[in-house]
């Protein structure tokens, strides 16, 4: 665990889940951090929402009939390559004092156990419910008004994890399919490189504030509780300091959906539906009534703009991921997808931003 710092109060147990073997792991994890939990009254689920994690729900039944419900998250094979562990639970522990993440009750040797949020993780059709879709933007609103403190720089952590992650990326890759399917859709690093200055020289002009942003706000990471009409936030391995644009487009390109046969960019949101939602965001990120339309039409053109950079970020993450995950799900497809995505709008965008 020599990667993660702990502090004061942290709950360190010397386990270390196998991802073929889950139950048993995580049953030997609750032993320290629930030592009350009878083993008999324990039902575990395994959830399938996450593509880089494993999630798996511990719920006890007590004998009076109330649930108690916590969530163990096993990271995935090799994710310490690219995700700093100790800046996640940093991250949490701080947003939690503001109520805007949840209780993280145990650390391990591969991943954590934190608090349980009631609810139901958005999906294609919620992200877009007028009841729901304006709680995503205030809640986005007040994590960006979060403050770290002067130890933590206030600088766009996308260039030095999208540098990282071309760094990752093998060459060549450790089976001759892989670098073969590599080759005829992304042609080499090196373009993929040359990619990366031009966006970088381009799109690091922006005047979008930069704000301690979540990141990675695909719809499994929203969490609705219909019942107290409420919108948490989960998953905090990239949540750093970016610019807000960023945050607000990676949300928006998640719209589309996840599964690789579903995908449809027509799903995209449309102006009008981006300007409700950044007035809704601007309200309270900026404490006012009604933010003005020069400030909406701002947003809202840094916001297509970084779309662009949050493209090309997931697709090279998708390239690490195709040849390190051990997750069934095709990271190369993934990949291609993304990098497409981002080919077929840069020219448009360039082409403004020059």
């Amino acid at each position: 665990m020599s990667s993660v710092c702990l502090a004061a109060g942290d709950v360190f147990v010397p386990v270390k889940i196998d991802e073929n073997d889950l139950y048993a792991g995580v049953l030997k994890l609750l032993k320290t951090i629930r030592p009350n939990w009878i083993q008999e009254n324990i039902k575990l689920k395994t959830l399938t929402d996450g593509i880089t994690n494993k999630l798996v729900s511990c719920q006890y039944l007590e004998s009076s009939g109330e649930k108690d419900i916590l969530l163990v998250r096993i990271y995935g094979n090799k994710t310490d390559l690219f995700i700093d562990r100790s800046a996640e639970i940093r991250n949490i522990k701080t947003l939690n004092v503001l109520g805007l993440a949840p209780q993280v009750y145990g650390i391990f040797e591969n991943g954590l156990a934190y608090q349980y949020y009631p609810g139901v993780t958005l999906n294609i059709e919620s992200v877009t419910n007028d009841n729901i879709w304006p709680l995503v933007a205030t809640q986005m609103a007040k994590m960006h008004k979060v403050q770290l403190g002067n130890e933590i720089p206030k600088e766009p952590f996308v260039w030095d994890k999208t540098e990282q992650f071309l760094n990752l990326l093998p060459d060549p890759f450790s089976s001759e399919e892989k670098q073969a399917r590599f080759t005829n859709s992304f042609s080499s690093i090196t373009k993929l490189r040359i990619e990366y200055e031009r966006l970088k020289t381009l799109l690091s002009k922006t005047e979008s504030p930069i704000v301690f942003a979540h990141n990675d706000l695909l719809l499994g990471n929203v969490i609705y509780n219909k019942d107290e009409g409420t919108i948490s936030f989960i998953d905090y391995e990239y949540a750093a300091y970016c610019y807000q644009a960023f945050d607000i487009a990676n949300h928006f390109n998640e719209f589309v959906g996840i599964s690789l046969d579903d995908i449809d960019y027509d799903r995209y949101p449309c102006e009008e539906f981006q300007f409700e939602w950044i007035k809704v965001y601007l309200a309270m990120y900026l404490d006012v009534d009604h933010p003005t339309e020069p400030q909406i039409r701002k947003v809202y053109k840094e916001v297509q703009q970084m779309s662009l950079l949050s493209h090309f970020l997931w697709g090279i993450w998708a390239l690490v991921q195709y040849e390190h995950s051990n997750i069934d799900f095709d990271f190369g497809r993934y990949a291609e997808i993304r990098l497409n995505r981002y080919y077929e709008l840069r020219d448009k965008i360039f082409k403004q931003l020059s």
